[in-house]
């Protein structure tokens, strides 16, 4: 019987429609023409012109301090409720807790930034550069506990028993066995949580204040005031800086090898 085409048409079509105005806009971005109505050959004026404009490296600047705080803090909370969740699952407490990690999950992203401009404001906290990372660690933990717990599944907490019966304290066994057995899914919940901090910008609208522009807001606003191949160029650096922490996630997650133990 002849194999019908149309699945890999329909596939074909999908994956056009999603990935070709990525295409389009990288392809832009070497384009010289101020309007990229036209072909006008390749050139990196554009880079050039992006590299030499101030605002944007703040912002930039802003975007790296933040999401490398929210993914730390991140990291080591999200850890901690994945172990929490793993080792003690069967009371009702942690269903509550697994309800919490969920939770930021399902909530429209509109309706938590709303929610965390209202909590701030009724706290009296000035809304800055602190205000979004913690906006952004409400997030990025659910990521990472999700992340981490699926490595501890896999874990074989035997090796913890061993250890402790030769004689290591629960903090060594903790340092010297388990963290460097979960040093994959950390790495991975890490880079994702990285991922989404850089990236995010509708809880980051709500939250930001005077002087604590991200880039997602700076590129925005860049829109709002005329289109300019700017945002072609700076959104290409974006992609390859996204699609290169997500590359570098997956592998670490699929890792499936259980690192050798450190010599005393």
């Amino acid at each position: 019987m002849k194999r019908s085409r149309f699945p890999f048409v329909v596939t074909g079509l999908v994956l056009a429609f999603l990935y070709l105005p990525i295409l389009i806009l990288i392809a832009n971005s070497f384009n010289p023409a101020r309007f990229s109505g036209r072909w006008e050959g390749f050139s990196l004026v554009w880079y050039a012109r992006l590299f030499d404009s101030p605002e944007i490296w703040q912002a930039v600047r802003n975007t790296l301090v933040i999401a490398v705080a929210a993914t730390a803090v991140s990291v080591v909370l999200g850890t901690m409720a994945a172990y929490a969740l793993h080792r003690w699952s069967a009371s009702r407490l942690q269903r509550l807790h697994y309800t919490l990690i969920y939770q930021p999950l399902v909530v429209p992203e509109i309706l938590m930034g709303i929610s965390l401009l209202m909590a701030f404001v009724a706290a009296g906290v000035r809304l800055g550069m602190g205000t979004i990372m913690l906006a952004h660690v409400t997030f990025c933990i659910s990521y990472v506990a999700l992340t981490v717990l699926g490595r501890l599944q896999d874990f074989d907490f035997t090796i913890i028993e061993a250890a402790r019966d030769l004689g290591a304290s629960g903090w060594t066994a903790t340092r010297r066995v388990l963290l460097p057995m979960l040093a994959p899914g950390l790495a991975a919940a890490g880079l994702i949580a990285f991922t989404l901090s850089v990236d995010d910008f509708v809880i980051t609208f709500f939250v930001a204040g005077p002087g604590a522009t991200t880039l997602p807001i700076r590129v925005y606003s860049m829109i709002k005031h005329g289109a300019t191949p700017l945002i072609n160029a700076l959104s290409t650096l974006l992609l390859a800086l996204t699609f290169g922490t997500v590359l570098v996630s997956q592998r670490l997650t699929a890792s499936k090898a259980i690192q050798s133990i450190p010599p005393e």
